[in-house]
């Protein structure tokens, strides 16, 4: 079985798994411990890892706080400041294609008295940085915009954006959960006040996240998880050493690794659409060729739904949508808010290429996907019909 739904998360990388391996077992000190060498162990291994996940975004060591993944990470970062902000403003910015991280946040707030807006996206499922400055207002608290689309790879204009909501005085948060590691990301050039990362979205190990949050930029967050006052009294609980290890490893990984895995994966991810596009007719891709991912690649296959599809080619592993909303039937609410129509939506595939997967890995996918969606066409009593009618 071929492995292509990288989106949803990563196989542990063994270096990952190497370097954690030491702090489930030897060195299992808490790293809230000060008094003997087992705590010490721990809070100089944490340190590490904070030190690992900030380079890799350009950022501080001290800007860094570990959470249990970037689900947590959104919610601390917009409940966090939003809570924290009462009295002084009461609007949040958005865009219709966020993570369910951002959307259901943004939900539960407004269920509160905050007001949302949910920008609109083009075709290609981009943000306008314009409807971004237009959209801020005397009461605006936080504008935030994902990196990154999980279901059609878009990569947003995010330091524009950022510097929209600069010159305006306006936090910006941005859920970087696919992007970092995948391509490069700089809070600084970025001009991003909030990031929040995932360590199983970067071949490190599940439940295991970070927030940055920028320093001298006057943010206050309220905490969503009381109880010790860890990580600066921002999460308390005891930390994941191990996890919080891996995703430091992880990180480290993908600052040495990042442009030459990318630029290897984009040509398998684009050997893929060729091979589809040669073997095929009426395929269309989704989102931006120009500004996406390295390795996302979402097709409609006109004519045959996506869940037939998947079920057609079970040697594949790849998805309709996102992970978290994969039981829903639903057409993608992504591709719906870019203006696809619900049809085409539901017969959209997302292909997520990675670290270890292979050309032959590629070559097979393509296979079975032609395969697939040409046995499913014959099948097809829309498909027959319109043959009939000489319309295909």
């Amino acid at each position: 079985m071929v492995y292509l739904d990288h989106h949803a998360t990563t196989p542990l990388d063994p270096r990952v798994l190497a370097a954690m391996m030491p702090y489930f077992i030897e060195k299992f000190g808490n790293a809230a411990s000060r008094s003997h060498r087992f705590g010490w162990e721990a809070e100089q291994a944490v340190e590490t890892a904070r030190r690992q996940v900030a380079r890799l975004i350009g950022a501080s060591p001290r800007e860094i706080v570990f959470t249990s993944g970037a689900t947590e990470s959104d919610n601390l970062a917009i409940k966090g400041l939003a809570e924290a902000s009462t009295g002084q403003g009461d609007h949040i910015v958005t865009c219709l294609i966020e993570h369910k991280a951002v959307l259901d946040v943004c939900r539960t707030l407004e269920q509160r008295g905050v007001r949302i807006t949910r920008l609109p996206v083009s075709p290609e499922g981009l943000v306008d940085p314009a409807a971004v400055a237009a959209a801020i207002e005397p009461g605006t608290i936080l504008v935030s915009i994902m990196y990154a689309n999980n279901e059609v790879g878009t990569l947003q204009p995010v330091a524009e954006i950022g510097r929209m909501c600069r010159q305006r005085g306006v936090p910006f948060h941005s859920d970087a959960a696919q992007a970092v590691g995948k391509v490069p990301v700089n809070v600084e050039s970025g001009n991003i006040d909030l990031l929040s990362i995932s360590a199983h979205k970067i071949y490190g190990p599940k439940g295991v996240g970070a927030l940055y949050l920028r320093r001298g930029a006057r943010l206050r967050l309220a905490p969503q998880i009381h109880g010790g006052g860890h990580e600066r009294g921002l999460r308390s609980g005891t930390l994941n050493v191990p996890g919080i290890v891996g995703l430091g490893e992880a990180c480290a990984i993908c600052a040495r690794e990042m442009a030459d895995e990318g630029a290897r994966v984009a040509r398998l991810r684009d050997r893929l659409r060729a091979q589809l596009v040669a073997g095929l007719d009426r395929v269309g891709v989704n989102g931006s060729m120009e500004h996406r991912l390295p390795h996302n690649l979402n097709v409609s296959f006109e004519g045959v739904e996506a869940e037939a599809l998947m079920m057609g080619m079970p040697e594949l592993a790849v998805s309709s949508g996102s992970a978290c909303t994969s039981a829903s039937i639903e057409p993608s609410y992504v591709l719906k808010a870019m203006g696809v129509p619900d049809a085409r939506a539901r017969t959209s595939l997302r292909f997520g290429l990675g670290r270890f997967t292979t050309g032959d890995d590629v070559d097979y996918a393509a296979v079975c996907a032609i395969e697939a969606v040409k046995k499913l066409r014959e099948l097809s009593p829309e498909m027959t019909h319109a043959a009939v009618e000489g319309r295909i």
